[in-house]
Formats: structure tokens, C-alpha cells, sequence
């Protein structure tokens, strides 16, 4: 391993914000991006036009809806650090796009709002990263509103996801009283900024090291009630709260707590310095064959998304690939592992939401995007050479299902085009009965059913039509004697359909439907999570 790989290793914090809707996560992702310089005020960042908007909610639909729907990706430097952010979709009708791109981040940001605590939301994209692991930091936002007791929100956290808390600030007061807060890692009075311009970089909060609580400097900008509040609840604190060990978080067991404000740009500068020095640089990815080590000089990467039309006028479509190990360059040549053909990485891109530019080169941690015409699929490796077959990239069998036709006949075709690219971008299952030949769309929550439908009509230009259907789910047949599964196929025909890829699927019109097909035909899997795999 070379020095300069060492050092780009280092560097690199590769993360991802996770949230309920309406936690903040996105204002915060816009105040992050405004301490990396990546921005220059808050609320002035544009696309094309000049609707104010956070820079991540790129696409059409997210604009009209106000909510996050795709995973975006932003890279930008702060201090000595290189940070990989990708912002994920909040709402739970588009967990999935979350749950892939958890597959890619070393550590992750939760986001909680004060007044609300733990949502539903929240505690199923926490499971996902602690099935794999992955240290997180609390950020408890809109403190500047009223909110529950600080002690309540870090027992929440505790006790209802089994996570030790160790608070690395400490508010003083909340809502309307609302002063700042205590940094408990290195001592000193945060205050809220409340003249001067709060939506610029480091325009949030005002900073006074001190020695103490009994400093002269406190004394001057709290009260001496508040000062006695502050010293009686952070004796608790000390008493109730193990210290910070960063081996403890790194195992994802213990998860620092800050407290802030994104709307007023507070606390944010003490996320970031906190993810600079605790958050994990890259961290070995697992393989079928081995475990690859990042600082290995020969490059490893994979697939975890696929995004269609960022530019809609050329309908490009974008892999999102993962480096995990050695020095990457523009105009290198990789192994595509599935077709086991080369490929030129001609144009990689980095990006900044919709925003993009060249990749000259990129290091372990890092996020690339590749144009491709479809080639590259969702848990496709790219290697020196090597056969490696990354694991755990899922995709799941959807709870809904309905049947969509074109408004003009005439452009059937076009539809099924439309569907295949959108299965392979991971926004939806697209099965095509066997009989009949109908396209039935399979997603996980009602809302993307609405996204689907202006996507189809505005990126393919295809007005559609979503109807209901008698089908219960749908499982993916595999395992046992492929004589046996294809005896399956032939008995059940009206009940197979064909997946993007071209796999077999059970559709079920019922729970009863199912289970008997399972007593029935007990040596074959009906499976509801398909790994992608290289």
C-alpha cells in the first residue's frame, strides 16, 4: 500500500443522513453543505430556474411534493476531511432506495425531531444499519421550537433502540428560550446567533472557550439561574450517561447525541467536527470469495444504485458505484464481473445533487457515478480482474401491486421500455405475465405509485394508467431441482410472471395462495428478498 492511498483512506467519511419525514434532514443536509463550501447561503441555491429549494431534492416530483424521494449524492471537503454524503429518502414509501444505499456508507447521521423523538420511520432505517453494523450519530434538531425534556429524548433513544447515549452538547433552554448549548467534549459556551446572518457558513452559533461552569465568561452571557439549571443537569448527565468510547460506537452500540437547530444553522459546525474526528474512515466491504481491505492497491467497487434521466434532455442513465480499495482513474480499464467483459471508465462523474463534473481520479469511500446504456445493474462488481460477487445489496418483494397500461395503446412497447429501465434504477418491481402479457408494477408504499406515473409521463413522455389487481404479493422461485421448478412453472402458468431481469416469479393472489403453493411444493423457495449479486 502506497502513502498517498494511506492518507486518501484517511480522509474519507462516507455517510449517510437518515430521518422520519419532516425531522429536518434535508435543511440539514443544505447547512452541511453550506460548512463545506459547497454552497454559499442557504436558501440561495437554484437549479434551473430560480425556485428556492434544498439542493438535494433534485428531482421534478420532489420539488411539487416538498419530500425527498431519491437518494442523493454530495461530495465536499471540511477541514482535513473528504465527506461522502448521500442524502436518503425519508418517506416510507421509499425505504428500499434507502436500505441500498445504507449498503454503501461507513456510518450514518440520525436525525430526530425534539418535539416528536422516535418515529416509525426512524426505528426501521435504524434496524437496517444496525443489521450491518454501522456506527451512528444522533442529531436532535429543532431545538429552537418547543420541544420534550433532553433526559426524555435520550432515554427514548436508550431504551427504545437498546443503544447507550453519551450527549456530546447540551442545550440551554429551548424554544423561544432557547440560548445554545454546553459542548461537554471540549468545554465551552455555544451561544445561538441571533443578529448577523444565521444562513451562512458558521453564521449559527458564536463559540467562547471556556475554562468551566465557573469561568468569568459564563457569567456573562447566562444568568445565574440558568447557570445553576445547566450545573444540576449536567451533574445528571455525567451521572446518567456512560463517557464518549468511540470503540463502543464504532461497534454501533453507543451513539453520540447532539443537540441543534438546522433551520438556524446551529450545532451543525459541532456535527461536522464531531464526524471529522469519530466517524469511521472506509471500512472492509464483504465479498462471497473474501473481505476486501480498502487499502489494497488493486480497485474494488460496486453498484448500489441506478439513477434514469438526472438530464432529462439526454436521458442518461447513471450507475452509482461504490469505490472500496486502490486508486482509481479516469480512463482505467475494469472487469465487469457479471458479463465478464472489460470496460472504460471514460466519463466518471462526482457529484453535488444534480450537479456533476469529471472524475479524474477517486479513493476507497468515495461515490462515482458511470453513464451507461443499462449495461451496469444494481450489486454489479467492478474489479481489476479479480471475481468478486459483493453481498447483501437487497431488493424486496413489493406489498402492493397494480397493473398499468399505457392511454395509447399504440405505445405499449414504449411502456415496457420505460418499466425495464425504472426496475433496473431499483424505483419499483416491473413483472410481465406470462399469459397475457401484462404489466404488473409491484412497489412498496402507495405513494410511489404517483411518483411512477409522472415520471413515466414526464421522462418517456408515456401517459399511463395504474389499475387495481386481485394479486396478494409476489415471491421469486429458486433452489431445488431446476426439473422440479420448471414442473412449478408449467402447473402454475397463470400465476408466473417474469421479473426485469428475466426471473421466474410466483404471483399470489392471496396469503391462502401462497401457503399452499409452499406445503405443495416444499423443496422450492419462494423468496421475498432477491440479493442483487454481481
Amino acid at each position: 500500500m502506497n502513502g498517498s492511498l494511506a492518507d486518501a483512506v484517511s480522509r474519507r467519511r462516507t455517510f449517510a443522513i437518515i430521518s422520519h419525514p419532516d425531522a429536518g434532514k434535508t435543511t440539514l443536509t443544505e447547512k452541511l453543505l453550506l460548512h463545506g463550501g459547497a454552497i454559499q447561503l442557504a436558501g440561495e441555491v437554484k437549479a434551473r430556474g430560480d425556485r428556492r429549494r434544498a439542493r438535494s431534492d433534485w428531482m421534478k416530483v420532489e420539488r411539487e411534493r416538498g419530500i425527498s424521494v431519491a437518494s442523493s449524492v454530495m461530495t465536499y471537503d471540511y477541514g482535513d476531511c473528504t465527506f461522502n454524503l448521500l442524502d436518503t429518502p425519508g418517506h416510507e414509501d421509499f425505504s428500499e432506495d434507502t436500505y441500498r444505499t445504507l449498503t454503501a456508507v461507513d456510518s450514518a447521521v440520525m436525525v430526530l425531531d425534539a418535539a416528536k423523538g422516535i418515529e416509525p420511520q426512524t426505528r426501521k432505517l435504524f434496524e437496517v444499519c444496525r443489521l450491518r453494523d454501522v456506527p451512528i450519530v444522533t442529531f436532535i434538531n429543532k431545538l429552537d421550537r418547543e420541544s420534550q425534556d433532553p433526559f426524555n429524548l435520550l432515554d427514548e433513544v436508550e431504551q427504545s433502540l437498546a443503544l447507550n447515549v453519551t450527549p456530546a452538547n447540551w442545550p440551554i433552554g429551548m424554544g423561544r428560550s432557547f440560548r445554545g448549548c454546553w459542548d461537554l467534549f471540549e468545554p465551552a459556551l455555544v451561544l445561538v446567533n441571533r443578529e448577523g446572518n444565521r444562513q451562512a457558513a458558521g453564521g449559527g452559533g458564536r463559540r467562547i472557550p471556556v475554562s468551566g461552569l465557573d469561568d468569568p465568561a459564563v457569567a456573562e452571557h447566562l444568568t445565574a439561574a440558568e447557570i445553576a439549571e445547566l450545573r444540576e443537569q449536567l451533574e445528571m448527565v455525567q451521572g446518567l450517561c456512560p463517557p464518549f468510547d468511540r470503540e463502543e460506537y464504532l461497534a454501533g452500540a453507543l451513539t453520540p447525541v447532539y443537540f441543534g437547530s438546522a433551520l438556524n444553522n446551529f450545532g451543525v459546525r459541532e456535527l461536522l467536527d464531531g464526524l471529522s474526528g469519530m466517524a469511521p474512515q472506509p471500512r472492509p466491504q464483504a465479498t462471497r470469495e473474501r473481505t476486501i481491505q480498502p487499502e489494497e492497491d488493486k480497485v474494488t467497487a460496486f453498484v448500489f444504485k441506478i439513477q434514469a434521466n438526472m438530464d432529462p434532455k439526454h436521458r442518461d442513465r447513471i450507475a452509482f458505484v461504490r469505490l472500496c480499495s486502490g486508486h482509481f482513474r479516469r480512463g482505467m480499464r475494469l472487469k465487469h464481473v457479471r458479463s465478464g467483459k472489460p470496460m472504460v471508465m471514460h466519463n466518471p462523474l462526482l457529484f453535488l445533487a444534480q450537479d456533476r463534473e469529471r472524475a479524474e481520479e477517486a479513493w476507497p469511500g468515495d461515490i462515482i457515478g458511470i453513464p451507461n446504456h443499462g449495461n451496469l445493474h444494481i450489486g454489479d462488481a467492478l474489479t481489476d480482474g479479480e471475481e468478486l460477487h459483493f453481498t447483501g445489496i437487497p431488493s424486496f418483494a413489493p406489498e402492493l401491486l397494480q397493473r398499468v397500461r399505457p392511454d395509447d395503446p399504440m405505445k405499449a412497447k414504449h411502456l415496457g421500455r420505460a418499466l425495464t429501465q425504472l426496475a433496473e434504477e431499483g424505483a419499483a418491481r416491473a413483472f410481465r405475465t406470462r399469459l397475457g402479457s401484462q404489466w404488473i408494477v409491484g412497489v412498496v408504499g402507495a405513494l410511489q405509485f404517483d411518483v411512477l406515473a409522472d415520471r413515466i409521463r414526464t421522462e418517456y413522455e408515456i401517459p399511463v394508467r395504474f389499475e387495481p389487481t386481485e394479486l396478494y404479493t409476489a415471491r421469486w422461485i429458486a433452489g431445488g431441482d431446476p426439473a422440479r421448478i420448471k414442473a412449478f412453472i408449467d402447473g402454475n402458468s397463470a400465476a408466473i410472471a417474469d421479473d426485469h431481469a428475466e426471473d421466474p416469479v410466483f404471483m399470489a393472489r392471496n396469503a391462502w395462495h401462497l401457503e399452499r403453493a409452499q406445503t405443495d411444493w416444499p423443496e422450492i423457495e419462494f423468496r421475498a428478498t432477491k440479493e442483487q449479486l454481481s
